[in-house]
């Protein structure tokens, strides 16, 4: 593979980045003044809209068994009681009672009205405290899906107009151009433009048309440029008919982590006009694991209809092709100890466990799996956006250590990790923690193995 990034360019970008993070707090405007009634009549609102009887069904079922709390990594690493998942679903079950239920009449007497108090409480813990993994939903006797409904929360959040600073930051900013940290289209091309220099081929911009549609990220553009070179250069290798898009490249989607609609539905639609302009069959989405389900999972309700392209991720499109010989990787000379983070919603809501291993034992590495892994894995602490809360600080290093302690116990000399967002929460937590495990992108490891000889002409 040809280094287009170095170490200390990777970790001159990682404090550049990290930086820009940690400014947004003094860079975000001030809210707009709304009057408390109109913020919980909006929240209200939300929920009354959504309630069906899917949900209803699973506000009343819960049983107070307490195995939501054993699932979550923030009740675990602080034992407050408070972070228990099924209680971020107090607000919801209260306006059901209230409003919707068969004993409504009744209940509305002996169940609290919500309060702007209740709002400000809430935010906390559907944003800060929960990175909607959804371990909790695997691990509930009555089949809860307490993931799902905390999205909720957060939409009714963002209807109220009460999101947390630094998501409105970003929500705001990508609702007005579509970037996020200013990684722009004159950006976008320059990144391209180098690791065409780089790489030594020319990589298709615009091409039309091409079976293939690669998006990336803001984080990638700035940052992580190790895992969108090695993106590239794996289906250049592969004699992949594939391009990318000025108008439909960045997959990071602020709407759907912060709860606001119109900004996830905008975003989603971006990608969806750029695969039907190149005419893609397939889309791959980038190491970024909320951007997974806003497009396989998200691109039929932002279109309107289904869309004639099926959607990747790139440790899953790239596990395929080595699984079904496509893609042949080189064997390592040294049979490196690893583990392997497998991203909440690329793996326990997507179910992409069997393709990154495929890869790892392609090349020869030793994997050492933690003691919670694949579906019941747990989250790197700080998925969801809430990386980027600088209150959830304390927080996020809770969830971290409880993840960190099982990579650690397994002996690995190195963390394989697939998500950019996970990568960003681990070099962070490091920093916070003063480890020092090396975290590693599965694509730029892919491209490190791609074999010296002549390229494959395999077909997407």
């Amino acid at each position: 593979m040809t280094e287009v990034v170095t170490k200390q360019e990777l970790d001159e970008a990682f404090a550049m980045f990290y930086g820009m993070a940690a400014s947004i707090k003094d860079e975000v405007s001030p809210a707009v003044e709304i009057p408390d009634e109109d913020r919980i009549a909006a929240f209200k609102q939300t929920f009354l809209k959504s309630i069906d009887n899917n949900i209803a069904v699973q506000l009343d079922a819960c049983i107070h068994c307490g195995a939501c709390a054993q699932a979550c990594q923030f009740y675990i690493g602080t034992k407050d009681p408070k972070y228990t998942p099924i209680r971020k679903l107090d607000l919801l079950k209260r306006v059901y009672q209230r409003e919707l239920s068969p004993m409504n009449w009744m209940l509305r007497w002996v169940t609290n009205d919500i309060t702007i108090d209740d709002l400000n409480a809430q935010q906390e813990l559907v944003y800060d405290s929960c990175t909607m993994c959804g371990r909790c939903n695997l691990v509930c006797p009555a089949g809860i899906n307490i993931a799902d409904m905390v999205a909720l929360n957060r939409s009714a959040m963002a209807a109220a107009g009460m999101m947390p600073d630094e998501l409105r930051f970003m929500q705001e900013g990508q609702a007005e151009d579509g970037t996020i940290f200013g990684a722009d289209e004159d950006l976008f091309m320059f990144r391209i433009m180098d690791l065409q220099e780089k790489l030594g081929f020319e990589i298709p911009v615009n091409k039309l048309p091409a079976e293939v549609l690669v998006t990336t990220s803001g984080l990638d553009i700035h940052l992580f440029r190790d895992a969108l070179g090695g993106t590239i250069e794996t289906l250049h290798h592969m004699g992949v008919d594939f391009t990318l898009m000025t108008d439909g490249y960045e997959t990071a989607n602020f709407g759907l982590l912060s709860g606001h609609e119109a900004t996830k539905k905008k975003m989603t639609r971006s990608i969806v006009d750029a695969a039907l302009k190149c005419q893609a069959r397939i889309v791959i989405v980038p190491e970024c694991g909320h951007t997974f389900p806003a497009i396989r999972f998200g691109a039929a309700e932002a279109y309107g209809q289904p869309v004639p392209f099926e959607t990747y991720t790139v440790s899953e499109y790239f596990g395929r092709a080595v699984m079904d010989g496509r893609l042949t990787l080189e064997k390592d000379k040294h049979k490196r100890v690893v583990a392997l983070h497998d991203p909440c919603k690329v793996g326990r809501w997507g179910g992409v466990f069997d393709e990154p291993r495929a890869i790892l034992e392609a090349i020869g590495w030793e994997l050492h799996e933690t003691e919670s892994s694949k579906q019941y894995n747990f989250c790197c602490g700080g998925g969801a956006g809430n990386f980027l809360i600088e209150r959830a600080d304390k927080l996020k290093r809770a969830g971290y250590r409880v993840k960190m302690n099982e990579i650690e116990a397994t002996g690995a000399e190195s963390l394989v990790v697939s998500c950019g967002s996970c990568r960003m929460n681990f070099e962070v937590g490091k920093v916070k923690a003063g480890d020092s495990l090396p975290v590693d992108s599965l694509a730029a490891i892919i491209a490190a193995h791609l074999p010296k000889t002549a390229k494959e002409g395999a077909q997407t």
